[in-house]
């Protein structure tokens, strides 16, 4: 049973008297490394069992977080004049790691043609956490859980831009299905700008088996839709799950079934959808306003 924290819950909006009513009416698994650069027989069996972590930013959240276990090799670009590449030097010798200077031409191999920005770390593979972790963190910190729970969402640049958000307003961790969803890639962390090394993910074989094991141990469970309650008349107090859809088909029915209350976010343009990530961010910043709020 899920307890009462703070007033009751029913006695914060009517529209949350029925705690069924069906739909309401108002670190990481960098990117595997599938297609490997020609590289000598001895390199290539070591990047076959590593994944990259690409761009200053988040290689050297890297470096400054992870055990020197994890990172297997720092490859940077012959002659990079950059900034950052004293601090990489500096954090290498202090965790005994190597370096290893490629031309730029290797490092877009790796990357995939991304913006690497002159570093790549070859690191082993993450390990996610399990959705007992999140609760700890939460506990850890006296606080209330505050979980993300993201429905098939599949591209990685938006996953990536959820987690950096995601950690500046306090989630406590983050829910995604194994199957049919992007999971932490290169790109996410990438993206994330180091986020990732401090956002918990779970990775869960049932969701919505999931979200109802959430149920039972305390969440109210929220997720969007366009008929849903505005979102400004949200109070996020209290143990809260909040699923994000897919970018295109928005919350699968079965998830949909199972969300105590649906949230919208009223738009007057001539577009009437956000991006995923974008309307993550702002539900995301109006629960860390309720469960925030200035004094």
């Amino acid at each position: 049973m899920r307890k009462n924290n703070n007033q009751p819950f029913k006695q914060k909006n009517n529209e949350f008297n029925s705690r069924r009513t069906a739909n309401n009416s108002a670190k990481p698994t960098r990117r595997p490394v599938n297609k490997k650069p020609a590289a000598p027989v001895e390199e290539a069996a070591v990047e076959e069992q590593t994944d990259f972590v690409i761009g200053k930013h988040a290689s050297l959240e890297t470096l400054k977080t992870s055990d020197a276990k994890k990172i297997n090799k720092i490859f940077l670009q012959d002659g990079l004049k950059a900034d950052f590449v004293h601090d990489v030097v500096k954090l290498a010798k202090e965790k005994r790691l190597i370096i290893q200077n490629v031309p730029k031409n290797k490092l877009d191999l790796l990357s995939d043609r991304q913006n690497h920005q002159g570093i790549i770390l070859a690191i082993a593979p993450f390990e996610y956490a399990s959705v007992d972790d999140i609760f700890a963190k939460a506990k850890a910190r006296e606080e209330e859980p505050f979980i993300l729970i993201l429905d098939n969402l599949e591209d990685p640049h938006n996953l990536g831009s959820i987690m950096r958000t995601a950690d500046a307003v306090g989630v406590h961790g983050i829910i995604i299905p194994k199957h049919r969803a992007v999971g932490l890639t290169s790109t996410v962390a990438k993206t994330s700008t180091g986020a990732i090394e401090h956002i918990l993910v779970a990775r869960v074989t049932n969701l919505t088996q999931e979200i109802k094991k959430l149920k039972d141990r305390g969440l109210w469970i929220f997720g969007t839709d366009m008929a849903g309650t505005d979102y400004r008349k949200w109070d996020a107090k209290g143990p809260i799950g909040l699923i994000i859809g897919n970018e295109g088909k928005g919350l699968s029915p079965i998830v949909k079934k199972e969300v105590d209350q649906t949230l919208t976010i009223p738009m007057v343009g001539h577009v009437q959808s956000l991006n995923a990530s974008v309307a993550a961010g702002v539900l995301m910043y109006q629960a860390y306003n309720s469960r925030q709020p200035l004094v």
